[in-house]
């Protein structure tokens, strides 16, 4: 659902950024409207399912606003990540050595690729990710960083520097080589619309990717794409199959 909530939003716009990067960055949504034309003139402010106006979960509009560019900025990294993935893996890209790469066979397409992986793997791979999950929201980490909740006056998009981990972190997943530690807040603003703008067009990418590797724009030969699709992905669009053969 939060998937599906941030999609609908990929053309809504963000959260304009303060001047003070340390300071609270939620936005009403005159702010968040001025931020759209930024982030495209001709479209502008764009939100046909009046999520930024909805009381969810009884928060008022500055926390679901917040909570809204969280989500879109969080799900367009996880795109644009996912869509390099999807092109390396298309295109035969393997590392060397020894490792889990070693069970995928050669040749086998992005979603092949997950299929192929052991059942542990892919529970280390979720596990991770919900670690990461429960500190970019945890309130001790975002602390120690002198930063609050993304709902409650924080910054949208930020990640903790595992400051408040009790085992020394090298880097930090949010800005892990300080290229915008001293960066001025008009380049941080510009670099808010481009990393938007980007997440915006990986969504549609990845979501465009992944069925054309399986259907035509012809339905009668939907079946002959098929042929190579391992069983949770035929699955997965034995449904789409079902509407569009009728």
């Amino acid at each position: 659902m939060l998937a599906l909530t941030s999609s609908s939003l990929s053309f809504a716009p963000a959260v304009a950024p303060r001047a003070a990067v340390s300071g609270p960055v939620m936005s009403a949504k005159a702010d968040l409207e001025a931020f759209a034309k930024e982030c495209n003139p001709v479209v502008g402010y764009w939100d046909p399912l009046g999520l930024a106006d909805l009381p969810l979960w009884g928060q008022d509009q500055d926390a679901v606003i917040g909570w809204l560019r969280h989500s879109e900025i969080k799900h367009g990294r996880i795109a644009m990540a996912g869509f390099v993935g999807y092109i390396a893996h298309a295109n035969g890209f393997r590392f060397g050595g020894i490792g889990p790469q070693n069970v995928v066979p050669e040749g086998a397409s992005a979603p092949e690729v997950w299929d192929s992986i052991p059942f542990l793997a892919k529970l280390q791979i979720i596990g991770a990710i919900g670690v990461l999950e429960h500190i970019s929201e945890d309130k001790n980490f975002l602390a120690a960083d002198g930063m609050k909740h993304y709902m409650r006056g924080g910054k949208p998009g930020y990640f903790p520097t595992f400051s408040a981990n009790v085992h020394p972190m090298p880097l930090n997943l949010f800005d892990p080589f300080k290229w915008s530690k001293n960066a001025s807040p008009e380049k941080k603003a510009k670099g808010l619309v481009t990393e938007t703008n980007n997440g915006r067009l990986a969504m549609l990418g990845l979501f465009g990717a992944r069925p054309r590797r399986h259907y035509s724009p012809n339905p009668p030969t939907l079946r002959a794409h098929w042929a190579g699709v391992p069983g949770r992905c035929r699955q997965c669009h034995a449904a789409v199959d079902a509407l569009r053969t009728r």
